[in-house]
């Protein structure tokens, strides 16, 4: 999936769209997506000037946006929004600088209704950078 492909199912845009290519997706089930971390990214300019770090928020984001692509990328829930409404045990394992690529792993563990909870990890260079458990509700763009 291409990032023309990935904005006709997220509502996200520059500088918020955190996902740039998906590699594989088994709808409702599993994704695995990359971040391309540059150091162009706006944040680095405060975060920090000396030493850029990518915030573990922007971390989470990722994981959170490509966890939604795999909900919304299936036919049923297609036109609804991911809002993410829980995270728990979110770990940090390494930083990640500019130059790295994040692989986001999510699977999907239960969707049922409106809500879902993914288990996910970002890594880089097949070290775990960040993990976390994330749980959404579906709803209607309008």
């Amino acid at each position: 999936m291409d990032i023309a492909t990935i904005k006709t199912l997220l509502p996200h845009r520059h500088p918020f769209l955190l996902v740039d290519r998906v590699l594989e997706c088994e709808p409702s089930k599993r994704i695995v997506a990359i971040k391309n971390v540059t150091s162009n990214e706006d944040f680095f300019n405060g975060h920090f000037p000396q030493r850029p770090i990518m915030p573990g928020v922007l971390i989470i984001e990722c994981m959170a946006q490509a966890s939604g692509l795999a909900m919304v990328y299936e036919e049923r829930y297609r036109g609804r929004i991911p809002f993410l409404t829980g995270i728990d045990n979110a770990r940090f394992r390494r930083t990640v600088i500019p130059g790295d690529q994040l692989r986001l792993e999510a699977d999907v563990l239960k969707l049922r209704g409106n809500v879902a909870l993914v288990q996910c990890k970002a890594l880089v260079d097949g070290a775990v950078a960040a993990e976390a458990k994330l749980m959404f509700v579906l709803t209607s763009r309008h």
